[in-house]
């Protein structure tokens, strides 16, 4: 089986998340970490690397990801990482949100494939750790990615996270399995499928679709249902003790938060997001997301959520073409696509 990795969402996959995870959930081999922002200077502040600390990291293997369009900052805060220890950083060079991506940072930086190219080789210059990239197809359009096929060929990358759709997509349509194709042929470094895993019958079909992908990362289909990625490995949507090992989960995330924040109310609005996505695993998913939603007290929340575990027979179990996910391709037998 090739490597599952938890993809970097901000907000949800931190540190607290990826221990907790690791303590009740198995399948997942490593973690890209969200981002961290170079700042100017060579004064990195121990707080701007909280979710990096070592000592909060010791459960899965953890990669660092940098969100920048400055070498110089780049390397600052790439050397400070690779001394505590961390051998391989991720470059951003995906995130969509308009207010990163106009600043030419994440998917904004795509359009220009001359910047990038003198960004690696000044990097990878004075950078004595490994270098991935996760990216998107282009900012506004698919074939924005085709210049930098020989850019990303030129440099010696351990590996390329594509994500295919473009930044001005976000997270809404389809992937573009076409152009994925495409950067798999013509991107010489191991290269990870990103994008829309989140259903067990996806997988299998993304799999025979990509036999030569090196790895699988999975983001907000892991947060909506912590047992995909053992449903993957197992090649079975039979969940064990489900319900149980939600619960116990569920509770060293709130704990955990409350380790971190100070005060009840930032850990309410942090599980409050959470939900966003675990209602879905769960019947009558609508209905529990208002009621978490209106919650106005920590002790309130675990009240409802109590309820909510207490009256659910199930968890988990999804269709083979769920809601929230993308039609599954239709293949020819070679392995093409139909339409």
């Amino acid at each position: 089986m090739k490597p599952l990795i938890l993809a970097p969402l901000r907000g949800f996959t931190d540190a607290v998340f990826r221990n907790a995870f690791q303590r009740h959930f198995q399948g997942i081999d490593e973690a890209v970490a969200p981002f961290v922002t170079s700042i100017k200077g060579r004064r990195i502040k121990p707080s701007h690397l909280q979710d990096l600390a070592p000592d909060e990291n010791d459960g899965m293997p953890v990669v660092p990801q940098i969100l920048s369009n400055h070498p110089d900052e780049f390397i600052c805060l790439a050397n400070t990482l690779f001394d505590m220890g961390y051998r391989e950083i991720n470059w951003n060079l995906g995130c969509p949100y308009p207010m990163v991506a106009k600043k030419m940072r994440g998917s904004g930086l795509l359009p220009h494939a001359d910047i990038i190219d003198r960004m690696l080789e000044k990097i990878l210059c004075q950078f004595a750790g490994n270098l991935s990239v996760k990216t998107r197809l282009g900012r506004f359009s698919a074939d924005e990615i085709e210049p930098l096929f020989a850019v990303f060929n030129r440099y010696p990358l351990s590996r390329v996270i594509v994500h295919p759709r473009t930044g001005v997509q976000m997270y809404a349509g389809n992937v573009d399995l076409r152009a994925f194709a495409s950067c798999l042929a013509c991107i010489d470094h191991p290269v990870v499928y990103n994008g829309d895993i989140n259903d067990l019958a996806i997988f299998q079909t993304l799999k025979s679709l990509f036999p030569a992908v090196s790895g699988w990362m999975l983001g907000r289909g892991l947060v909506a249902n912590p047992f995909l990625a053992e449903m993957i490995q197992g090649g079975t949507r039979h969940i064990c003790h489900g319900k149980a090992r939600f619960a116990k989960f569920h509770e060293a995330l709130v704990d955990g938060y409350g380790h971190r924040f100070c005060g009840s109310g930032h850990v309410l609005d942090r599980m409050k997001g959470f939900w966003r996505y675990f209602a879905d695993g769960f019947e009558d998913g609508r209905q529990i997301l208002k009621r978490v939603r209106k919650t106005s007290s920590l002790e309130r929340y675990r009240d409802v959520v109590a309820m909510v575990l207490d009256g659910q027979n199930r968890w988990g179990d999804q269709s083979e073409t769920p809601e929230n996910g993308y039609p599954l391709p239709a293949v020819n037998p070679d392995g093409r696509f139909f339409g």
